[in-house]
């Protein structure tokens, strides 16, 4: 069964910096676009960034631009995200996700496997 596990949260102050990652310990994705999304308290599950099967294309919400970098190894079968210059706003739980397709996303539906999630807190 597939199975992705996301590792790298914790507690921050603004504008420091966390990395995530996400292993596929199935090995099931290497030819699938990965996806990171987040879920703040209260507010519906939104897209962060979003990486191909081969890493040559990358999408970003507008509120990472800049800040967020997503990048994949296939031969570790891991997906980061880096994140920078956090904000409060940042708050969330991080979820990873991969397609059963090779081009990346921002539709959440179109992702069908998904991580238990990691927490990631930004403090003022």
């Amino acid at each position: 069964q597939a199975q992705l596990v996301e590792s790298g949260g914790g507690f921050v102050q603004a504008g420091n910096s966390l990395r995530l990652s996400c292993i596929d310990s199935q090995r099931a994705f290497s030819g699938s676009a990965m996806g990171w999304f987040r879920q703040a308290p209260g507010k519906e599950r939104e897209f962060v960034a979003g990486i191909s099967w081969n890493g040559g294309n990358t999408l970003y919400a507008d509120s990472v631009k800049g800040r967020f970098i997503i990048s994949r190894d296939n031969a570790k079968n891991t997906v980061d995200v880096q994140m920078n210059g956090l904000k409060p706003e940042d708050t969330a739980v991080y979820y990873c996700a991969a397609r059963a397709a090779p081009w990346v996303s921002a539709d959440h539906a179109q992702y069908l496997y998904w991580g238990q999630g990691t927490q990631v807190t930004v403090s003022s």
